[in-house]
């Protein structure tokens, strides 16, 4: 038995786990406001995922075209999310992102500017205006960066190389978490009086993905046994352009950037492509009038807006379908061209990480050659259900933020509404952890809590013989990248349900050799109860959205039906410990908010809709 006096332990107000652009905005929030603040990190402070996202961050400036506005970015999120998104949530993002953007330049952000001095905003896909400030092709290190700066003076306490096994109750309410040190393998027991969670998705349950080792589903899993409600998973997105050679970079992520600076997306036949998967329904929608959009159909290239910058869900779709055409590329992708579009020195400066990133991995001369791109499971649009204003999720006390809640950006995000996603809600989870922590009382630790979740963690170090973790975390991700990927059908997705039950049956006598002190096959065999939680999460969701909707295309059921915007698919744990799947009704959206996400980009430029909502 444990003696919980024996076992290290920290205390802090608010713990916040995950230092991504969340994590490290919440805890800001958190310091600045004078409360105890700890910030737990996988892996080094720096190492987060949000350097991956690299064209930039949508905030309705206007810099670059002063018809933008934040009642325009919520029309483009919301349609850019077919209407699936908390309406609150998507309304707040559209309104504060502007000021979260001019906070970072205050804190030392050096954005790309204009040539009057203002931040400069891209083009990206679904964005009615160029709209994404930027810092080249590397604004998610730029965020990282400057939110590191600035924290590290506010007096917050960092564990890195920190991995979190489970949270802790105190009856109802969150009162802290069980993590252990990656380098020695020793418990420590976090208690705290509120908790953020800003752990980001779970990619690496599929074989081709952008995500790096970190994105196991930690947050998400946690949250659903401590009584947390998830939402939305089965819309996982599978970013178009990840590179396809060589192998060993196989996902790693090429910025919408490229596309957004003027590249386009050919196959093997040389052929512009696009041009033949534009839907007339958006593109009655997009055009600026009706001849624009028959001839963007037609597939005139005079056309205002590219084809290239449909949404993610829309232009992943079409390489897939390309490639199984048979006019894919020569590694099975497709290629994009920016080469033939821009100058070589032009290319350097607006992508620099793109042209280094295939120089080295690639050996390919982006400013000569084409790159060979194609689908990576990039972003879950799901996560834990959180209430828009505070991110409190359905249990007291635990906050969620980023990639790792849901809500914002419904059935498809739009490229860019990640990372400012990131510093609204972030701020608003710290705020709201705050408030709670304020009028908590001490955490009180359950020893039994404690020792299960160590017993856990240390049966795989003590058997003496058991399943090779890798070799079950290879079977998934086979496994999720045939049953669960781009496109679905019934029977796979059923197939995908007992091949679930049958790897967690041998995750469950996984064995891990020698000791704990960096122990990868330790680590490996702690991330597949994660994995392999999100993995079952995603696929029921996805078998009980029978329709196909943003990122979720059900061959079985093509296009949207009316119903199905009616509800969110919600997973939670059942009294027996079996995972529940409940079909929810949405609550209806307020009238002007629905007004200005339905109405004519014309009507609602001039003035005629919502011009009195504030």
């Amino acid at each position: 038995m444990a003696d919980l006096n024996e076992i290290q332990t920290l205390e802090h107000d608010v713990l916040v786990i995950g230092a991504g652009g969340a994590g490290l905005r919440a805890a800001i929030e958190c310091a600045a406001r004078g409360v105890n603040t700890g910030l737990v990190c996988k892996s080094l402070l720096g190492k987060a995922h949000t350097v991956m996202a690299e064209g930039g961050m949508a905030a309705a400036m206007g810099n670059v075209d002063a018809r933008d506005n934040w009642k325009v970015h919520f029309r483009d999120t919301m349609r850019g999310g077919k209407f699936l998104n908390n309406w609150r949530m998507a309304e707040l993002h559209a309104k504060e992102a502007p000021d979260r953007v001019r906070e970072l330049e205050e804190w030392g952000a050096v954005f790309d500017r204009t040539r009057q001095g203002l931040i400069s905003q891209r083009n990206f896909g679904g964005h009615r205006y160029p709209r994404l400030a930027h810092v080249g092709d590397r604004t998610g290190l730029e965020l990282i960066r400057t939110l590191q700066d600035h924290g590290v003076h506010q007096g917050i306490h960092v564990h890195m190389e920190c991995t979190v096994l489970d949270l802790l109750k105190d009856g109802d309410r969150v009162c802290g978490a069980l993590a252990y040190w990656r380098d020695t393998g020793r418990f420590v027991i976090f208690k705290a009086k509120a908790v953020v969670l800003a752990t980001g998705g779970a990619g690496k349950a599929w074989r081709i993905t952008s995500n790096s080792w970190e994105y196991s589903g930690d947050g998400l899993a946690m949250a659903y046994l401590a009584g947390a409600e998830l939402m939305d998973l089965e819309f996982t997105q599978f970013h178009p352009t990840g590179m396809v050679w060589p192998p060993s970079v196989r996902g790693t992520l090429v910025t919408e950037g490229v596309r957004g600076d003027g590249g386009i997306l050919k196959n093997k036949e040389g052929k512009r492509f696009m041009f033949g998967y534009i839907p007339a329904k958006f593109a009655a929608e997009t055009a600026d009038t009706e001849d624009e959009a028959n001839r963007w159909l037609k597939g005139d290239k005079s056309a205002r807006r590219p084809p290239e910058l449909l949404t993610r869900d829309e232009v992943a779709r079409a390489i897939n379908a390309e490639v199984k055409a048979g006019r894919g590329s020569e590694h099975g992708g497709v290629y994009l061209d920016i080469a033939s579009r821009l100058p070589a020195e032009q290319i350097k400066r607006r992508l620099p990480g793109m042209y280094h990133q295939f120089k080295e991995l690639a050996e390919v001369d982006i400013t000569k050659d084409p790159m060979e791109v194609g689908p990576t499971l990039h972003y879950f649009m799901g996560g834990i259900r959180v209430d828009a204003e505070s991110q409190m999720t359905t249990v007291p006390g635990l906050f969620a933020a980023g990639e790792c809640a849901a809500g914002l950006h419904g059935a498809n995000r739009l490229g860019g509404n990640s990372l400012s996603d990131l510093i609204v809600f972030g701020k608003r989870a710290g705020a709201g952890a705050c408030d709670f922590a304020a009028s908590a009382q001490a955490p009180v630790i359950d020893k039994d809590q404690v020792e299960a979740s160590m017993r856990r963690a240390t049966d795989i170090l003590n058997r003496e013989s058991g399943s090779n973790p890798f070799v079950v975390q290879d079977k998934l991700q086979d496994m999720m990248s045939h049953n669960v990927g781009i496109i679905r059908t019934k029977s796979e997705l059923e197939t995908a349900v007992e091949k679930l039950k049958e790897l967690s049956a041998e995750a469950a006598t996984a064995k891990a050799h020698a000791t704990s002190q960096y122990n990868a096959g330790w680590h490996t065999a702690l991330d597949l109860r994660n994995l392999l939680l999100c993995s079952e999460a995603v696929t029921k969701a996805a078998l009980t959205r029978e329709e196909s909707r943003g990122a979720h295309t059900r061959e079985d059921f093509p296009g949207e039906r009316e119903e199905w915007v009616k509800y969110n698919v919600i997973i939670k744990r059942g009294n027996d410990g079996d995972m529940v799947v409940e079909k929810r009704q949405r609550p209806a959206g307020p009238q002007p908010l629905v007004e200005i996400a339905n109405s004519k980009i014309e009507d609602l430029e001039a003035g005629k809709v919502g011009a009195d909502y504030q």
